[in-house]
């Protein structure tokens, strides 16, 4: 399944940043970033997919798998739509790095709450190490397979809000015990004060600095 995408940036970019929005959103909720970002990122692309499921009655609303206790569906349906997810997800980033020109050593995925549980899902199974995973206000689903499936282990920056109402905050420690404990060497955490479920000018300051830093930008 080939995702359908927004895109922001020079035709033949250097360095590719991604996007994986929330249940409930769409591409066009995070590449709101881009364009604070751009001026720090020179050569860079930014690209946000939908994710592959609508979601009824919400216009313009998808999510990358369903959530049992929103939802009402079953663990079983969660999962095996987390499956699905995650494989058309892959495909769509082999399509959309190789249609880029750039190696995934230049590729940053930056997901937010349902799109950072993919980001810490899918960039540790990808063979070919990823520049690194911004990982904001979301979890590490799986963390008891990490270590035996992870196959490659990208820097990872945790951000969360203290006051997060939707995903509480001890998924940050949780997120980072069990990254460290799989092999994870470069993991690093920022906790944004008095923020809810959402992303805090300071946490985007320390991203845009992760980011550089990964991308080898002085």
């Amino acid at each position: 399944m080939t995702l359908r995408h927004e895109r922001l940036g020079p035709e033949n970019p250097d360095r590719l940043v991604i996007f994986l929005h929330g249940y409930g959103a769409n591409a066009a909720d995070l590449m709101a970033l881009a364009e604070p970002l751009t001026p720090h990122l020179p050569g860079t692309a930014f690209l946000a997919p939908d994710a592959p499921e609508a979601l009824p009655g919400m216009a313009d609303g998808f999510q990358w798998f369903p959530i049992p206790w929103i939802d009402g569906s079953s663990e079983e349906v969660a999962q095996a739509g987390m499956a699905r997810a995650v494989d058309d997800l892959d495909a769509w980033l082999e399509e959309v790095i190789a249609a880029e020109g750039v190696t995934p050593a230049n590729v940053v995925l930056f997901g937010f709450s349902q799109g950072t549980m993919m980001a810490l899902h899918v960039a540790p199974r990808r063979a070919e190490q990823m520049a690194g995973v911004v990982a904001f206000s979301g979890r590490l689903l799986s963390p008891e397979t990490l270590a035996e499936e992870g196959v490659s282990r990208p820097p990872v920056l945790l951000v969360h809000g203290d006051a997060d109402e939707v995903v509480p905050v001890q998924h940050l420690p949780e997120a980072a015990e069990a990254l460290e404990a799989a092999g994870f060497e470069r993991v690093y955490a920022h906790i944004m004060k008095e923020t809810g479920h959402g992303i805090a000018p300071d946490g985007l300051q320390v991203a845009l600095a992760f980011m550089r830093d990964v991308f080898g930008m002085e």
